[in-house]
């Protein structure tokens, strides 16, 4: 009798390997014909039956469920997500072509991710890059860019994900770029290392060289803190961004990052320390510079800011952006004059009052108006015609006509 049920079992067990095999045939040539929906019927048949599969069989199932799922480009997001974690269940010794599948997946999604970045669909972008790094986790590249499209598509909650990864894995960025001067142009050009050496062969190119990249390790922290302010957790954003500064203490960047989480928390006194410590390790810099101007404005110290937006004009008379925003500094002035000129009466003592704000309102426009000219003259783009009208009118105010209509008839005001 034991024998008989011994046998009987190990018949059963034949009988549903066998199942599977046919099966999974019918799987293969389904996925190899592109009949993904006949494919996919048949893997609702086989997972199952998966626990009881062996190796190369599990292989040879999440291989071919991942090309029917993916379809070719034309599966939708959830169904690429369970693709890409069956493409690295895969045995390569069991597939012969899997590399060869990966690399193709890769380029193509990596295509269609640049494609929704460029066409401004961040979150669809955001998406695509962190699928690619599951299916290529070796490049943390991938999850930087998924970052950084979670921020430009506003999902935070995802952004901080995707940063706390990066800080996690130690990811800097870091790489060696190789560069060349084309003759033709005179211009810097940057390719992978044995394209540059090729065209130099070639006397295309000229003045090869190798650089690394600047590490993105403090850009990572920093995001982490501004995601966390932005959220409320100004303590966690502390906390970061002395995390940060621990491990690059020198990092202009992070110091203006911690001086803007203390000026949040009300620390003005440690605030100010950092802004003078960001000043001394760097004091050539435009961009920090510029960026302590903007953080002194909006913790209402207008003097210092038009003196760190000052100090960026002497170094870089082009920064626009601080061109802008000190003359919108200035003119803040006049709605302050106005202000006070709204509440006199027709007494004598407030016409002389009155008079006196008349001329300090013109010394306010005088002030602005190499700084607006500056702009209109460096800044062609459209998003400037602001600033073109307030010239033109204060150029009406202080008695330069011709000036105001050469201006409203170059922008069409």
């Amino acid at each position: 009798m034991k024998k008989q049920l011994i046998f009987t079992l190990a018949l059963l067990v034949t009988l549903f390997s066998f199942g599977q095999k046919k099966e999974l045939k019918t799987l293969e040539k389904a996925v190899k014909n592109n009949n993904f929906a006949e494919a996919k019927a048949v893997v609702t048949t086989l997972e199952p039956m998966l626990d009881s599969m062996d190796d190369k069989m599990k292989s040879k199932f999440y291989y071919n469920r991942a090309k029917a799922l993916y379809a070719n480009g034309t599966g939708n997001v959830a169904d690429f997500d369970t693709a890409f974690n069956d493409l690295n269940k895969v045995e390569q010794k069991y597939v012969s072509d899997l590399a060869e599948t990966k690399k193709f997946v890769q380029n193509e999604l990596l295509v269609k991710a640049n494609g929704f970045y460029t066409g401004g669909k961040y979150t669809q972008a955001s998406s695509l890059f962190s699928m690619l790094y599951k299916l290529v986790p070796e490049d943390q590249s991938y999850l930087y860019y998924a970052a950084i499209s979670s921020v430009l598509g506003q999902d935070f909650d995802s952004a901080l994900n995707h940063y706390t990864a990066l800080k996690d894995l130690g990811y800097t960025g870091v790489a060696t770029e190789y560069f060349a001067i084309n003759k033709e142009t005179g211009e810097e050009e940057v390719f992978d290392k044995s394209t540059r050496d090729l065209y130099v062969k070639a006397k295309t190119h000229i003045k090869p060289g190798e650089r690394e990249t600047k590490s993105k390790a403090g850009e990572i922290y920093s995001q982490i803190t501004s995601i966390y302010l932005n959220q409320g957790e100004n303590e966690k954003a502390l906390e970061s961004i002395k995390e940060a500064r621990s491990a690059d203490p020198s990092n202009s960047s992070l110091i203006v990052s911690e001086a803007n989480v203390q000026l949040k928390l009300g620390n003005e006194v440690e605030y100010g320390k950092l802004i003078k410590e960001a000043i001394a390790n760097d004091p050539n810099n435009t961009d920090l510079i510029y960026n302590l101007g903007v953080i002194s404005n909006q913790s209402g110290n207008k003097a210092d800011a038009e003196m760190y937006y000052k100090k960026v004009i002497e170094i870089d008379p082009s920064y626009v952006n601080a061109l802008k925003n000190i003359s919108a500094l200035i003119l803040e002035e006049d709605a302050e004059i106005v202000k006070k000129m709204n509440v006199l009466t027709n007494s004598s003592a407030d016409n002389k009052i009155y008079d006196q704000l008349q001329k300090d309102r013109g010394a306010v426009y005088q002030k602005a108006i190499p700084y607006l000219e500056s702009v209109i003259k460096l800044d062609t783009k459209i998003e400037s015609i602001d600033f073109a009208r307030t010239l033109a009118n204060i150029y009406s105010v202080v008695g330069d006509s011709e000036k105001a209509k050469a201006l409203k008839a170059k922008y069409e005001l």
